[in-house]
């Protein structure tokens, strides 16, 4: 369905289009066979710690204990191609499953832990899973009883296995048929589908982003790559493994390179972050900006030691420069990069690199990444537009998925024939290549025929010196067609915010037309379990709280 070979045809420096470089080969290896190199070389070294469960395997054990599982999952009718859902938080099970399915060549079902009934059966059909392996609960979810809710209904699904079950005992304390497991790992292949990740959808049901080994693992190398991963680095992953920021930025990163994954607690806690940080003295800490900001709200925060921080990755959304700076220079993240991407390109498309200036890491997502090709286009005709002007943002390489499960309508509409992913994200490039997104296509405010994008308006409003963070979305109004509405968290001490008051302090700074209307103070906004603010909620919630059609 795609190709991972660029163009060779020069490129118009004047143009908005550049290409990552290629002096690291791809690898051409399969996940299982990159794991196997990596135990070879580091076998004695930290593979995975799970701080809460007490436990942890240095790369030897880990590779022991994966293809036990593995085996396991064999015998249990699990064969190459087989769909297999995972439903749980993050816990060392979680990577266990990962890297087993990977081993047989059964392909892992990413399945959201905060699914309901209804979410659950829809995935469970549309992806055909044939087993499911979950946590038997979480916090509200009762996983358990959800499932045997929708079986009936599912008539793929053949295998429920809950973590602490006699299931799943055996199938971790059993044999391991390693002639067996040697000839299925060698009919891999780096292009078989070993992955469907489903998007959070805003409309509609979510599409299955299907992945390959070769996406996913080269994906996880190349991130690692570009923050410098070596066999000593020790990676806390508070960000769900549901999600491409924990499964392919936190863990393939870590096993490609021979580093170790660290698990601070099944769900994101600031104060459990930081203090695996201290404990398994770590060197890297990942997270979206909503969790930085939440650690460095703790009061505890000066007594946790993070001497040995060096880098980490941020996505998800923009962060502001304020706590950019200290993320470095009170966390000692002095290499912290930003990715950019989406679970269709698995999922880093532009990263900053370790040199880049605050100013870039604040302002911009860095630039492309290693054998992949980036453009800017105009929505409407395709064509690549000049540096500096926005458009849409879309990729090509080997990043880009293999499809959307089972629907080639779907994936025609987002990969055009030439193999170009169209993200639906606005996006300008500047002389140096380096790229800012200023929203969503669908983000994008029309307000008396003027455009806007509410990035640029979230940024403005970051300089309030009473705003700790900001969101804002298009509502309808009669005259203007839309009307911009401002949610803001506020810093501590202030406990209101007028639009009157934000009119006055963006009057002479932002356009008119810029400035919002309205002004709705807030203690959270509405999230995905990745992190990412549904805006799609807030609108409805606008229309109520406005009291407007």
């Amino acid at each position: 369905m795609t190709t991972t070979d660029l163009d060779s045809t020069p490129l118009d420096p004047a143009g908005s289009h550049t290409r990552g470089e290629t002096d690291v080969p791809l690898l051409t290896q399969t996940i299982p066979e990159n794991l196997a190199a990596t135990v070879e070389r580091f076998g004695d070294r930290d593979a995975l710690v799970d701080v809460q469960a007490d436990r942890r395997w240095t790369y030897a054990e880990f590779l022991a204990d994966v293809r036990r599982l593995a085996s396991g999952l064999h015998r249990l009718g699990i064969r190459a191609g087989d769909r297999v859902g995972i439903w749980s938080p993050n816990r060392w099970e979680w990577v266990m499953v990962q890297y087993a399915t990977a081993e047989i060549g059964a392909v892992l079902v990413n399945i959201n832990p905060s699914y309901r009934v209804h979410e659950l059966e829809y995935v469970l059909k549309q992806a055909g899973i044939k087993a499911v392996v979950a946590a038997p609960q979480f916090k509200d979810s009762d996983y358990t009883g959800m499932l045997a809710q929708v079986q009936p209904n599912c008539p793929d699904l053949e295998l429920v296995v809950l973590f602490g079950d006699e299931e799943w005992e055996s199938l971790v304390s059993g044999p391991t048929h390693a002639e067996e497991l040697a000839s299925i790992r060698a009919a891999l292949q780096p292009g078989d589908p070993i992955n469907i990740q489903y998007t959070s959808g805003t409309t509609g049901f979510p599409k299955g982003a299907t992945l390959s080994h070769s996406n996913i693992l080269n994906n996880g190398y190349f991130v690692g790559e570009l923050v410098n991963y070596t066999e000593v680095d020790r990676v806390c992953i508070p960000v769900p493994f549901y999600h491409c920021f924990g499964m392919v930025m936190g863990n393939l990163a870590c096993t490609s390179h021979g580093s170790a994954m660290v698990i601070p607690a099944p769900a994101f806690d600031p104060a459990a972050s930081l203090r695996a940080v201290e404990q398994e003295k770590c060197t890297s800490l990942y997270g979206v900006p909503t969790m930085f900001i939440a650690e460095l709200a703790l009061e505890d925060f000066d007594s946790y030691d993070l001497s040995t921080l060096r880098t980490g990755i941020m996505a998800g959304s923009p962060c502001p420069e304020s706590t950019m700076r200290q993320v470095i220079d009170r966390m000692n993240m002095e290499e912290v990069s930003i990715c950019y991407g989406m679970t269709e390109t698995s999922p880093v498309s532009t990263q900053t690199r370790r040199d880049d200036s605050l100013d870039r890491r604040v302002s911009t997502v860095g630039r492309v990444g290693p054998h992949l090709e980036i453009k800017i286009v105009d929505p409407s005709t395709g064509a690549t537009l000049p540096r500096g002007e926005a458009g849409e943002f879309c990729t090509k390489g080997y990043s880009v998925m293999l499809g959307y499960w089972d629907q080639p309508d779907k994936t025609a509409e987002a990969i055009d024939p030439e193999g170009w992913m169209h993200t639906g994200d606005i996006g300008e490039m500047d002389d140096a290549g380096y790229v800012r997104i200023t929203g969503r296509i669908k983000d994008m405010v029309i307000r008396g025929g003027e455009n806007i994008y509410p990035r640029e308006v979230e940024e403005f409003l970051y300089t309030h010196p009473d705003i700790l963070d900001a969101q804002v979305i298009g509502v309808p109004d009669p005259k203007y067609g839309e009307e911009l509405m401002a949610w803001v968290r506020l810093k501590p001490g202030r406990d209101d915010l007028t639009a009157e008051e934000v009119r006055e302090f963006a009057t002479g700074k932002l356009a008119r037309h810029k400035i919002p209307k309205y002004v709705h103070v807030v203690d959270e906004f509405p999230m995905t379990v990745t992190g990412k603010v549904r805006k799609v909620d807030m609108r409805k919630r606008a229309i109520e709280i406005l009291g407007i059609a």
